[in-house]
């Protein structure tokens, strides 16, 4: 036992006076150990897969700082459950589904694993024809599926002022396409939040930090299977 500890008590003083007396294997050693921390966050980079939320204010964050937006609180809240991916928003404010149509390809140069769409909101509020949202989404939607994305559907409903005709005409898309496409779909993006004024900005349209909030406790239990 005492030949066993002096032999430890040599190879340790051999390797120290190597370390410290002699550059080139200091270097290596250092080296050695960048080159494990390289590969091990290597591999967890190469795990984490690529979300992108793709659409109009409602998601860009518009009157919210980053961290209390839509596509912020979905990456915290993903992170709260272990799940390894990145969000990246692509929502544009202001976003009709003609202009998200009009820029998909180019988004997509972000190489997403995944994509959320939540488009349309705009086309309401300018009292667009259903019609044209209709062919503009399912443009979108044949793109994603051609390039083999993995897509998930928000849809919109349209307020009873625009009329029951063109709520008859509108409303209808979104389950249509979803169920064409195969897509993950949540029926209402606004659901229990539209209309409530503690979860909405002043403007009534868009929700406020807590109305986020509300949005992502009710997607949730749909997206999280999505997800894995």
């Amino acid at each position: 036992m005492c030949q066993a500890f002096n032999l430890k008590k040599v190879f340790f003083l051999f390797f120290s006076w190597l370390f410290f007396r002699r550059p080139f294997f200091r270097r290596l050693f250092v080296l050695g150990l960048l080159a494990s921390f390289c590969a091990a966050s290597g591999h967890a980079y190469a795990d984490t897969k690529r979300l992108m939320i793709f659409g109009d204010s409602l998601v860009a964050g518009y009157g919210l700082s980053a961290e209390e937006g839509f596509t912020g609180q979905l990456q915290t809240r993903l992170e709260d459950e272990a799940m390894a991916i990145e969000v990246i928003n692509a929502g544009v404010s202001g976003d009709t589904s003609a202009g998200g149509l009009a820029r998909l390809n180019w988004s997509l140069a972000e190489k997403p694993d995944y994509i959320l769409i939540v488009l349309g909101g705009n086309d309401l509020l300018r009292g667009i024809n259903p019609a044209d949202t209709r062919q503009n989404l399912d443009q979108i939607l044949a793109r994603l599926q051609a390039l083999g994305v993995k897509t998930f559907l928000a849809g919109m409903l349209a307020p009873v002022n625009l009329g029951p005709e063109y709520g008859a005409e509108f409303n209808p898309i979104y389950p249509e396409l979803a169920k064409k496409y195969d897509t993950g779909f949540y029926p209402f993006f606004l659901k229990d939040v539209a209309l409530v004024p503690k979860l909405n900005q002043r403007d009534g349209l868009h929700p406020n930090a807590e109305g986020v909030a509300k949005i992502i406790d009710e997607m949730m239990p749909i997206l999280r299977p999505f997800l894995s």
